[in-house]
């Protein structure tokens, strides 16, 4: 991978005291691309897409059906219209939960590091209509146990709703695996892919999951972006979470009729410049190379774990090997609150890292943990950087930790 030649993209890489960007978990740099593709719709388009029929409208709406062409291409989608822009993945999984025809006593199955966003849906559903759910353990699964999985299955489930690669510490569940095995008990899947779409190669076609939800803001594209991928029979029996206008094909004064999707998921005026930019980022990825971006990460981790090895104050999550953890490094160091790590390393060496419970405060909480610092990294980050911030962990373990 050609670090500096992306880095040349990147703004932020040319300014001349720069801090070092470790937060691309939480959200990641923007290339000039991306930028430029959102600009050219205010500057040279700045109309309303799919309504009006004049050639500004025109251009837009062109522009919209090719990042959806683009966004399906991308996961292995062969039909568009099966991906739906949301504005997060928030709403992507909140739409599913509220959307789908649930009945009181029905299953929901998850794992316990889920994201609050595949969490606390279910939650707010098992109070308003009786949904019951089980949680089974995300390290079981990441390990290639599924047993667990299998004995709340024989007991019944409508869905079963996923992290596919955790935001705490990186991992991975093989959800190929985990969706024969839903399948096999008449139950539907959905995978939060939000850290799984911006690093790893995906075929959601080959992996036959049901549902797939991602933001756009963690794979160099905008902010106000997010993705659901169906199955067009399973689309076609949710709900829409918001409707109105754009989302009806007629309507009188006592009835409304839905468009077919992604139309009818999809009311509103919508965020051209941000759809527009999502094509843009993700033609951008395929230009990268999906499969370099995995080596290229699980090289700077294998370097970051190696460099801090020898920490004794140091107590890592995740599993034991760097190539199981992606690109996300997430440590405590004892006597120390993950907030006052990431202020000094911010202080210290303009390293930029997050801190706390990552959204996943059931993990934290039941385990006794004040949550965790964490330092991501992406396709702009190289060896050197790791090296760095090593080093200035090492320099915190030394002057401050127990």
């Amino acid at each position: 991978m050609d670090v500096e030649a992306i880095r040349k993209d990147i703004p932020l890489y040319q300014q001349e005291a720069r801090p070092t960007y470790l937060d691309s978990a939480c959200q990641s740099l923007r290339p000039r691309p991306v930028v430029e593709a959102m600009n050219e719709y205010y500057y040279d388009f700045p109309a309303c897409g799919e309504r009006s029929v004049h050639r500004l409208a025109t251009e837009v709406s062109i522009h919209l059906d090719e990042a959806r062409e683009d966004v399906a291409t991308f996961v292995g989608v062969l039909d568009p219209e099966c991906i739906i822009f949301t504005k997060n993945a928030t709403e992507s999984m909140n739409l599913v939960a509220k959307g789908f025809p649930f009945r009181k006593g029905e299953r929901v199955i998850t794992t316990d590091m889920e994201h609050n966003s595949n969490h606390v849906p279910w939650v707010m559903l098992r109070e308003r209509i009786g949904l019951e759910r089980a949680v089974v353990p995300f390290s079981e699964l990441e390990e290639g146990n599924l047993e667990p999985l299998k004995e709340e299955l024989e007991k019944g489930a409508r869905l079963v709703s996923m992290v596919h690669t955790n935001n705490v510490d990186g991992s991975t569940i093989p959800l190929k695996e985990v969706v024969e095995l839903v399948h096999d008990h008449g139950a539907l899947v959905m995978g939060d892919g939000c850290q799984t779409a911006p690093h790893n190669p995906l075929d959601l076609r080959d992996m036959d999951v049901d549902l797939y939800a991602w933001s756009m803001h963690k794979m160099l594209g905008p902010s106000g972006v997010g993705v659901l991928y169906g199955k067009r029979e399973v689309l076609e029996q949710i709900e829409p979470l918001v409707t109105g206008g754009g989302a009806v094909s007629i309507t009188s004064y006592d009835s409304a009729t839905l468009l077919p999707i992604p139309e009818k998921f999809e009311a509103g005026l919508q965020n051209y410049a941000g759809i527009i930019g999502s094509g843009a980022a993700v033609r951008y990825l395929r230009k990268v190379g999906m499969e370099e971006v995995p080596e290229h990460e699980h090289r700077l981790n294998r370097v970051l774990t190696e460099e801090l090895s020898g920490v004794e104050q140091l107590s890592r999550l995740g599993p034991e090997d760097p190539d199981r953890r992606g690109g996300i490094f997430s440590f405590n160091l004892k006597g120390m609150l993950p907030h006052d790590v990431a202020m000094i390393v911010d202080e210290i060496g303009g390293f930029l890292i997050r801190s706390g419970m990552h959204c996943v405060h059931p993990y934290f909480t039941s385990r006794g943990l004040e949550g965790c610092a964490r330092a991501s990294f992406y396709i702009y980050n190289d060896e050197e950087e790791m090296r760095k911030f090593a080093a200035a962990v090492r320099y915190l373990a030394e002057n401050f930790a127990d």
